[in-house]
């Protein structure tokens, strides 16, 4: 009877001192000072990552990491990514975070007016992404955004995601767009955002670019824009890293809307949404030319002899 008194006796010891283990190693809070970045690769077992806070001085040894994933049953429910560890958690704080998702979102910015070959550039050359680019896409067919993803995600799904907005980006903007416009199709909506967003980077007369066009096309005049003319030299591959000279203005291209009237045959660029907002409510003006005035805007005129005069003061300028 003794004995087995003092046996229950050193257990009841054993397991408040195992407690108490659990509790300053577990429980209470580490002492790094600083955030740890922490990933858990897809398909690392509960294993693995133990082994891995071990290695990160997380944990003095990696069999308490397995032991406190049993213990708290999270050793079935780590998700893959990287999460961000702030200063002082404590290891059941820790595989919390480590079996909640939570994890480190980045973001990729696709910029207003560059063409498809230059945003899927900026893709492929983003280190966060995974996966080779196979899905299709057209010129203007992704929205310029900036898109939210966690490490790890497919380059194809990034394309998809801006396809996805711009379609219905536009398919909104049409619908709610002026009527009587000299449009037969969103498409051509886009064809239209995109010159748009090419002449101007300044919201405040996205509009009055847009009436210039759209006068133009309803007195059948060629829309003489140079940013179609660029797109006709480098099909969008690269800046044409020079200035317009006389003789581009000459070049056997569908894009050459010095010598085609009408719209080009696809956009030029990816056009933001205050540009197709632009092409579906322009403004109403009697203007049909537009010259940089040396400030980064434009002055507009309804005469080519305003015009001229126009160029000469930006010549000028």
């Amino acid at each position: 009877m003794k004995k087995l008194l003092a046996f229950i006796i050193l257990l009841i010891i054993g397991v408040f001192g195992a407690w108490k283990y659990i509790d300053s190693v577990i429980l209470q809070p580490l002492s790094y000072d600083t955030p740890i970045i922490f990933e858990i690769s897809k398909g690392m077992s509960a294993r693995k990552t133990a082994e891995k806070l071990e290695k990160e001085n997380l944990v003095p040894h990696f069999v308490i990491a397995q032991l406190a994933m049993r213990f708290f049953g999270f050793d079935k429910s780590l998700k893959a990514g990287e999460y961000l560890l702030e200063a002082h958690m404590s290891l059941k704080d820790i595989l919390q975070k480590l079996t909640s998702g939570k994890v480190i979102m980045h973001t990729l910015t696709l910029p207003e007016g560059l063409t498809t070959a230059q945003m899927l550039s900026i893709i492929t050359r983003d280190a966060f992404l995974s996966g080779e680019i196979t899905e299709p896409v057209s010129e203007g067919e992704m929205l310029p955004e900036t898109y939210t993803f966690a490490k790890g995600e497919l380059r194809d799904n990034i394309i998809k995601k801006a396809k996805s907005d711009m379609k219905q980006t536009l398919d909104k903007i049409w619908e709610s767009r002026d009527e009587n416009l000299p449009l037969q199709s969103k498409e051509e909506m886009l064809i239209l955002a995109s010159i748009i967003e090419k002449e101007t980077g300044v919201n405040a007369e996205r509009g009055l670019v847009a009436s210039v066009f759209y006068n133009r096309l309803k007195m059948d005049m060629p829309l003489q824009t140079d940013p179609t003319v660029i797109y006709a030299l480098t099909l969008g591959r690269s800046d044409l890293g020079r200035s317009l000279k006389h003789q581009d203005l000459e070049i056997q291209s569908p894009y050459n809307t010095y010598i085609h009237k009408g719209l080009p045959p696809t956009p030029i660029c990816g056009a933001g949404v205050e540009a197709l907002e632009a092409a579906a409510h322009p403004a109403k003006s009697p203007y049909l030319y537009f010259v940089a005035d040396g400030n980064g805007g434009h002055r507009f005129a309804e005469t080519l002899s305003e015009h001229n005069k126009n160029i000469k003061l930006w010549l000028k300028k």
